[in-house]
């Protein structure tokens, strides 16, 4: 276990925020977790509110590539057994061949939109001073492993490779790379890995662990990167519910090893129902680097005692230096979503002070530390 960063605990905003554009999320999120941001996203509204979902239709519209009409469409269901979606199988064309100037994404000129507002933001004040803008990019397997059939992903995955990364290199063009950091959002590698997809021609384990280090490497150094693991959250519950931290762990450190620049941040969720110490004593055998972060996505709505609880286990096993919610907040339920952008009084309060340690886990700090991720979560689902 690593020594104990010289800095405040963080609350990470993973990505996506219910509120109805970039502006409104930007200053409300700085408002609310103020001196505990070190990153701010944008929102992910319009068009990304459903994360990778518009791009179904931008494959689909592809020159390269046609509906597959004569097979099943892809059962996208939650642990429990609901059905959320069907979505329809793609393919590659008989003959074609993806070119990768053909796909069309828009992630950098939206980064550099959302970029030019909290600019102007942070030079207005409303944003301190030393906070990043965070831009959340899917990886390429996300969409190719909810879209393609299985048999195609070889054809795709690297075209989408070579696009995201010239999305990187034009958001890095255009934009000062020491204000801004780049989180890969890992999700469909890490259910892969759990047995939600059908094998394909290439080992899941294998090929994921080559694209996240693909494209970390792919970031230029001089911009902070972090990746996001998850367990999908398209309806606020996971798709699956991880028997432990285990696989994330053995993912991380794959990653941590083989990426040649410095890596800022992981970001792992936790179940709700996770108190116990099973789920995080794989946490233990964590291999970061010392400039890495550790955030844990612990924090759930209306949960104060189970937030305490989930950060107390989770600090018998590893240093946490910040948390979070599980994943992205936008996907949920809307009742649960309110977008009024009032600011509760004092809400940073409680926050702890900036001479208490994370690694202390004295059940009063935890408890501290906990209840104010649980405002945090409420302000951000319930109380906007």
């Amino acid at each position: 276990m690593s020594a104990a960063p010289a800095h405040k605990p963080i609350v990470h905003f993973v990505g996506s925020i219910p509120l109805p554009d970039a502006e409104t999320v930007l200053r409300t999120l700085a408002a609310a977790a103020g001196p505990h941001l070190k990153r701010l996203p944008d929102g992910e509204t319009g068009i990304r509110k459903t994360w990778i979902r518009f791009l179904q239709q931008v494959l689909a519209d592809n020159p390269a590539i046609e509906v597959a009409s004569d097979v099943p469409p892809f059962k996208f269901t939650q642990w429990d057994g609901k059905l959320l979606r069907e979505i329809p199988r793609l393919r590659v064309k008989p003959g074609a061949r993806l070119d990768p100037a053909t796909i069309k994404t828009g992630y950098a000129d939206m980064a550099i939109e959302s970029f030019r507002l909290f600019d102007h933001l942070q030079q207005e004040g409303a944003i301190n001073g030393g906070v990043k803008f965070q831009i959340s990019l899917p990886t390429p397997i996300a969409p190719t492993y909810n879209n393609m059939v299985p048999t195609d992903r070889p054809a795709l995955i690297p075209a989408l490779t070579t696009h995201m990364l010239g999305e990187v290199a034009a958001i890095a063009q255009a934009l000062p790379n020491e204000r801004i950091a780049l989180q890969w959002d890992v999700c469909q590698e890490v259910i892969a890995w759990e047995g939600y997809y059908e094998p394909g021609p290439v080992d899941f384990r294998k090929e994921t662990i080559s694209e996240l280090i693909a494209i970390g490497n792919g970031v230029p150094a001089a911009i902070e990167l972090g990746y996001h693991l998850c367990y999908g959250s398209p309806a606020d519950e996971h798709v699956i519910q991880p028997k432990d931290a285990g696989i994330m762990v053995e993912i991380v450190n794959a990653v941590s090893a083989g990426v040649r620049r410095s890596i800022q941040f992981f970001h792992l969720p936790v179940p709700k129902p996770r108190t116990d110490d099973s789920y995080f004593a794989p946490l233990a055998g964590l291999k970061l680097h010392p400039e890495t972060e550790l955030y844990l996505g612990l924090v759930h709505r209306d949960d104060t005692a189970g937030n305490a609880a989930r950060l107390a286990a989770a600090q018998r096993h590893v240093r946490v230096d910040g948390v979070a919610t599980e994943c992205g907040m936008a996907r949920g339920d809307p009742a649960c979503c309110s977008q009024r952008t009032r600011r509760p009084p004092n809400w940073a309060d409680g926050l702890l002070e900036d001479d208490v340690s994370l690694t202390n886990t004295t059940s009063e700090k935890a408890d501290l530390f906990a209840g104010s991720a649980s405002r945090f979560y409420r302000l951000s689902n319930n109380g906007l």
